[in-house]
């Protein structure tokens, strides 16, 4: 997301309103890197403000109401594992800002402007009741929102000088058209259905040897022909499907290939599909340089003193304050319904 326009989306996100109840010591100090310093008040804004993007977007996948108790997939409820990331973000985020002369980053006239505007926004979309609830006073408003932009700013200069480049060898894309014929959805489907299931796709396979149109031939026997990209990692529509077509070239047919759940008939028809290729050349550098940026932000936390007040921090309760945002559609009616104690 461009700088300008992650602006906007913040200035959109944070005027929402919230809901919830509880206090917490604004000025004390969760995270210290040197001389800068993340307050309580600071966090525990930046906290609700993800909180409430979780349980007003997300509540439903993550287990209701009550999802903060349910325990995540690294064996820690969802509170635990989303409070250490938020954590982390925390002191990144001390460190970021310590670092900002260091790659010539300032906020913008623009910058200071759009969030003034946007806490203002937020200042007179809720009552001071529900600002107290979560630190969300003006300043620490600002605060939360211009550590989020100087995040964003400090983040492409950081890649930008990151000496990462993706050859066309490394993104490749293939593509494929295949017909999958599934065995039932019973776990213990058997040798004869099985059996079965592989001579219709032998059978298919033979007729498509011939067939001028692999998808329309596919059609025409009742079934349907999908699409796929893939390169030698891939593992959908299957690892077995993709191993043997990526054995091949274009225009040729794999034959019969088994999985677990099915059998598969496939022709590659283009040994470069280049939208996909694009795209996963693409994605291979964001991940090259998210890889050198977390190396960079690994290489500060050594080099400097990093203090973290758990005391303080574990204050921020999820499950004993709910949070929810505003629903800002064009009936500007809310949605709030959160409640805590």
């Amino acid at each position: 997301m461009k700088k300008r326009a992650l602006i906007l989306a913040l200035a959109g996100i944070m005027a929402a309103s919230l809901t919830g109840c509880g206090s917490l010591k604004d000025d004390a100090v969760v995270v210290k890197a040197g001389d800068e310093e993340i307050t309580a008040g600071v966090a525990n804004f930046y906290a609700r403000y993800t909180q409430a993007q979780y349980e007003t977007y997300f509540a439903s996948y993550f287990g209701g109401d009550d999802m903060w108790t349910k325990n995540a997939s690294d064996g820690k409820t969802y509170e635990e594992s989303i409070k250490e990331t938020l954590l982390d973000d925390l002191k990144n985020m001390a460190l970021l800002e310590k670092h900002m002369k260091d790659y010539d980053v300032k906020l913008t006239k623009a910058d200071k402007k759009a969030i003034n505007n946007a806490a203002e926004e937020f200042d007179k979309a809720n009552s001071q009741k529900k600002k107290d609830k979560v630190s969300g006073s003006e300043e620490n408003v600002k605060r939360v929102m211009t550590l989020m932009v100087i995040e964003q700013k400090m983040r492409s200069a950081i890649v930008a000088e990151a000496n990462v480049n993706v050859t066309d060898e490394e993104a490749v894309q293939k593509h494929m058209q295949y017909v999958e014929f599934d065995y039932t959805t019973s776990s213990d489907s058997s040798d004869d259905e099985k059996k079965q299931v592989k001579e219709k796709a032998a059978a298919f396979a033979e007729g498509a040897k011939t067939a001028e149109d692999f998808a329309s031939y596919a059609t025409e026997q009742g079934t349907e022909a999908k699409d796929a990209t893939f390169d030698s990692d891939s593992v959908s529509p299957s690892k077995e499907v993709v191993k043997a077509a990526d054995k091949l070239g274009e225009g040729e047919l794999t034959g019969v290939v088994e999985s677990d759940t099915a059998c598969y008939v496939a022709k590659v028809t283009s040994l470069n599909d280049e939208a996909a290729t694009e795209t996963k050349k693409q994605s291979l550098l964001t991940e090259k340089q998210d890889k050198y940026y977390k190396k960079v932000l690994k290489k500060w936390k050594k080099e400097e003193k990093i203090t973290v007040h758990k005391g303080t921090w574990n204050k921020i309760d999820f499950t004993k304050l709910s949070v929810k945002a505003k629903d800002t559609s064009t009936t500007g009616t809310s949605t709030d319904s959160a409640s805590g104690n």
